[in-house]
């Protein structure tokens, strides 16, 4: 039985499972039935930022409800497209459900949704990439690419600008996996220390990981000792954490970045606070920009390499652990809401 999953916008613990049986396709359309995919605290930021940011709109659902996007794997069960044929595989931004139908534009490296109510949304996200049948990456591809990516555009932003100067990147939510993903590419280029902030039950799990000069525990950042100026990029979208940040490096906090929402119920405004204005960081506007940039192939090319040197080494820190159903999805769902999910573990699911 085909289904989707849904999610009250305005609880994001209340969730339902409604049969979605998928329509005849029309001229030009796909329908992808859904393989696999990964479920992160970032998906959970998709949620809790679906109308501020419109990730509700990728996947419409009824009055109320949503249909959260998650990055994982799907194959062609049915074609309309002369150009796509059935058995071909894809990884790109999907729902929570058995099926997605796309509207399908086929490139050199996969396929475009160009459904009309995708256009006015951010172009990265309408992108599926084609694949090959191997699929010995599908757990760290799904858990970690679409993560990494973000981590790949903040380090090279900061690059663009000289690092603001700064002697220590500071880090929010540490054990995060954009995080780790930032602290590896920043601790590559070796241009400024780099500082992870933590609970006091992920610091170990932080430290082990090799890619922070200083791990601190939060509470221990207003007495610690850490070069200056500093740059803060914020994952925890904490207004609590954010403060004590500000307060702690005041006019020394030469930026302040905004990522994600990993302690997304105690978000808030962030008026008010010492330092630099607090500046919100888009990836897919930066994902343009550097298309632009680099030309043809460039941003492939450069990303394709960061990619590689990171995602080898994943399986050191990151297990991936497959569950499969709709009740395994429902429960993985509220580990991730209540931020119950331990970060040395990867969850991938499948329909």
């Amino acid at each position: 039985m085909a289904w989707d999953f849904l999610v009250a916008r305005s609880d994001l613990r209340q969730t339902r499972f409604q049969p979605a049986d998928p329509p005849p396709l029309e001229d030009g359309q796909v329908r992808l039935a859904i393989e696999n995919f990964a479920l992160t605290a970032n998906n959970v930021t998709y949620a809790a930022f679906g109308e501020a940011m419109r990730y509700w709109d990728f996947f419409p659902g009824p009055e109320g409800w949503g249909r959260v996007p998650v990055w994982g794997h799907a194959r062609v069960e049915a074609s309309a497209h002369p150009e796509v044929a059935v058995g071909r595989r894809f990884y790109g931004y999907l729902p929570m459900s058995t099926h997605l139908t796309v509207q399908a534009r086929p490139g050199r490296a996969g396929l475009v949704d160009t459904a009309p109510h995708r256009q006015g949304l951010a172009a990265a996200y309408n992108h599926y990439q084609a694949l090959d049948d191997d699929q010995v990456q599908d757990d760290h591809r799904a858990l970690l690419q679409p993560l990494f990516i973000t981590s790949f555009l903040i380090e090279d932003f900061l690059d663009e600008h000289g690092g603001f100067g700064a002697a220590s990147v500071v880090l929010t939510s540490a054990s995060s996996k954009t995080a780790i993903g930032l602290a590896h590419l920043l601790k590559k280029r070796g241009t400024s220390r780099v500082v992870g902030l933590t609970s006091p039950r992920g610091r170990a799990f932080v430290e082990g990981l090799g890619v922070y000069d200083q791990v601190l525990a939060y509470d221990d950042l207003p007495g610690a000792t850490i070069a200056r100026p500093a740059v803060s990029v914020d994952f925890a979208g904490d207004a609590d954490v954010l403060r004590a940040v500000h307060e702690t490096f005041g006019e020394d906090l030469a930026y302040s970045m905004l990522v994600g929402g990993a302690h997304w119920e105690a978000g808030g405004r962030q008026g008010g606070l010492p330092g630099p204005r607090p500046v919100f960081f888009f990836a897919p506007d930066r994902i343009a920009k550097r298309r632009q940039d680099w030309g043809p192939g460039g941003f492939d090319e450069r990303y394709g390499e960061a990619w590689t040197g990171f995602v080898a080494d994943a399986p050191r820190w990151l297990h991936a652990r497959r569950s499969q159903g709709p009740e395994a999805i429902a429960a993985a769902w509220l580990d991730q809401v209540n931020g119950e999910t331990r970060p040395d573990v990867g969850v991938t699911l499948a329909p």
